[in-house]
């Protein structure tokens, strides 16, 4: 269970009543973004209140007649989802940094520069954020925002989410290490093995994996592979 201290309030107010939760925040960040949440631990009291700075509590009824329940974990669902939260300066600022982070990681991982076929940097991303002045929601789904981010970026950077294509030719006697690491790392479109073991594939992936990738094939093969962007 959260302290009091570490917790906010997730408020909702509905039909004339108002329901308020103490939750941890970044649990509650959490569950914005995936669904998943262990109330036992993401709670800092049991019970939902109606102002919880007076300690009064919601009436069954109010709980009743707004959400059809008085199951605990259904009506912190329903606030969680519906309501708002209420983060101090330094709680948003802990959750805006860390969604940023994750933001500009995703974006780098999966874009790159139509003009080039090759990934954005991380830094660059980043820039271009700052010049577009992008504004971090930290209770905004990840996916969600990624598009905005994107919108964002478009007047400024070229970049597009396309997959890349790269052959690859891995030797004979690398090819049963190499393997798993290619289907973790990318989609293998097309594979066939030659006449002396090697193997030879068309790889599908995002442009943000391509570095991964070459640093991966180099190091099994010690450099003894061959590959080719297409």
């Amino acid at each position: 269970m959260v302290s009091l201290d570490e917790a906010v309030i997730a408020r909702l107010e509905s039909g004339g009543h108002k329901f308020e939760i103490l939750v941890d925040p970044e649990a509650a960040q959490e569950f914005r973004e995936n669904g998943e949440i262990d109330w036992d631990e993401a709670l800092a009291t049991e019970g939902v209140w109606s102002d919880s700075a007076k300690g009064d509590r919601a009436s069954d009824d109010a709980m009743q007649e707004i959400f059809g329940t008085l199951v605990l974990e259904a009506v912190c669902t329903a606030i969680l989802k519906r309501g708002d939260i209420q983060l101090t300066a330094a709680q948003r600022k802990t959750l805006v940094e860390r969604r940023h982070k994750q933001l500009v990681a995703h974006i780098a991982a999966s874009a790159m520069n139509p003009q080039t076929g090759t990934p954005h940097p991380p830094q660059r991303i980043e820039n271009a954020l700052a010049e577009a002045k992008f504004i971090v929601d930290p209770l905004e789904q990840l996916e969600r925002q990624v598009e905005r981010a994107v919108k964002a970026l478009r007047p400024l950077l070229p970049i597009s989410f396309e997959k890349m294509r790269v052959a690859v030719r891995i030797p004979a006697q690398h090819v049963g290490r190499c393997y798993g690491d290619m289907k973790a790392l990318a989609t293998i479109t097309k594979e066939e093995y030659q006449p002396d073991g090697s193997w030879i594939a068309v790889l599908e992936l995002a442009a943000g994996a391509y570095g991964d990738l070459l640093d991966r094939i180099g190091s099994l093969t010690h450099g003894t592979a061959e590959t080719k962007q297409l």
